[in-house]
């Protein structure tokens, strides 16, 4: 096994033989072989062993005997614990979700650090295939069947082509010694259900089901770029970046077939997940919207509006009289003038006198009315924004420039008219949108 991995480091993985790297160790046999691989292999890199605080005595006995495999193979040991139970409960997640969030963004700190550049995990083939049938029972999709990365720019997973038989035999060649955790023999997880009922009747009914599987797996990698290239030109073809979202026809959308392997392919890297309601999305009423945890889809008529989700929404940004530009939420000059020059959208020419400072800068907000430039009267802004046929997503991501809570200016559209120069003005100050 030594000889195939120091072949698959040096054609695989070249980065390794150059760059020191963060090793994770649980103690366990596999990152324990691993660890004995690099070594004999003359990589250079430190080791990592996170104790999770939940099962007691044999906890705290990993972490003494990952300080101790340190010592024995002359490498440097990072170790710190964690209060797993308390981070599950307070982020309403499960234990396993919270070890590994806590695991990868402590590994992330010590990188950092220390100036490490990549990560080495133990996952192996057998790893893999429990990954693969618990993706496969969330109908995860192609992405989720084509296995674990074994090399991103930051994580590397050097021991995927080995079988855990493989790594068995050559602990016990070795002589290695290594800890057992228990917890990786309660099948009430789902993963060690996997592992201990499904896993060895799947190797039963085939003996060579492991590299037959690896083999599908390799073919499923080339069916998923094959794949993604196509849904790459859809993508340019039908997503217009406009005012930081997309702006995606529902017309030509719905000539997509077969449209909800589309929709999954264009939408699922923004979050979403259930395409029964994307699907729907395409007929709904103007104005309907759903959500995944990180962006917003809109019907707006023909179009589907799709955004981050926006966290300044409630946010004012205050402007003093001295200021003579913001940067935030618009970048925008502020000075004093002689006289009107040329008109613009992105430009307001306002009666200082008329002003309350400070002024403020903030989001619309229902109940809203201003008086608009060239008009009579006042109109309220939901009205104004309809006859504008201004789309949802656009009204919620229009700032106003505000005096006392009243409406200088719709920024970019409109000026309100009690703001307006007159005959009787003595100072002109004039706002500007640099873009």
């Amino acid at each position: 096994m030594q000889e195939l991995f120091n072949t698959h480091i040096k054609k695989s993985f070249p980065e390794l033989k150059t760059s020191k790297f963060l090793l994770a160790c649980s103690g366990g046999i596999d990152s324990v072989v691993l660890a004995h691989l690099c070594v004999n292999a003359n990589l250079d890199f430190e080791l990592a062993h996170c104790n999770f605080k939940l099962r007691g005595e044999e906890s705290d006995k990993d972490e003494e005997f990952v300080l101790n495999l340190g010592l024995g193979i002359s490498k440097k040991v990072h170790t710190t614990n964690f209060k797993t139970v308390s981070y599950s409960s307070l982020n309403k997640v499960s234990i396993q979700v919270a070890a590994r969030e806590l695991r990868y963004d402590w590994f992330a700190k010590i990188q950092q650090e220390n100036g490490i550049k990549y990560l080495v995990t133990a996952h192996h083939a057998d790893d893999d295939l429990e990954t693969f049938i618990i993706n496969l029972s969330r109908g995860s999709g192609i992405d989720g069947l084509k296995g674990m990365p074994y090399n991103t720019d930051v994580i590397k997973r050097p021991l995927l082509p080995f079988s855990q038989d493989q790594i068995m035999v050559y602990a016990q060649t070795n002589m290695l010694e290594w800890r057992e955790d228990k917890s990786n023999e309660d099948t009430k997880y789902l993963r060690n259900k996997i592992r201990h009922q499904i896993i060895p009747l799947l190797k039963e009914l085939h003996p060579t089901f492991l590299d037959n599987f690896k083999n599908s797996q390799y073919y499923l990698e080339q069916t998923a770029a094959i794949a993604n290239n196509a849904l790459s030109e859809v993508k340019r073809n039908l997503f217009l970046s406009e005012n930081n979202r997309y702006k995606i026809s529902i017309d030509k959308l719905k000539e997509l077939n077969p449209l909800k392997g589309y929709l999954h392919g264009l939408f699922k890297d923004y979050g979403f997940t259930e395409w029964e309601n994307v699907a729907g999305l395409l007929d709904a009423m103007s104005g309907k919207e759903i959500h995944s945890k990180t962006h917003r889809l809109v019907k707006s008529r023909d179009y589907l509006l799709l955004t981050a989700i926006e966290e300044m929404q409630n946010k004012e940004f205050v402007v003093e009289e001295s200021v003579e530009a913001t940067k935030e939420p618009v970048v925008m000059a502020i000075s004093l003038v002689e006289s009107i020059e040329e008109r613009s959208l992105n430009t307001l020419y306002v009666d200082k006198e008329t002003l309350k400072y400070p002024l403020t800068i903030r989001k619309w907000k229902k109940g809203d009315y201003f008086y608009p430039f060239g008009m009579q009267g006042k109109k309220k802004l939901s009205k104004f924004f309809k006859d504008e046929k201004i789309d949802v997503l656009s009204k919620e991501n229009q700032w106003l420039l505000c005096s006392d809570n009243q409406i200088v200016w719709v920024i970019g559209k409109r000026a309100d008219n009690r703001f307006k120069i007159t005959s009787e003005t003595k100072h002109i100050l004039k706002f500007e949108i640099k873009e």
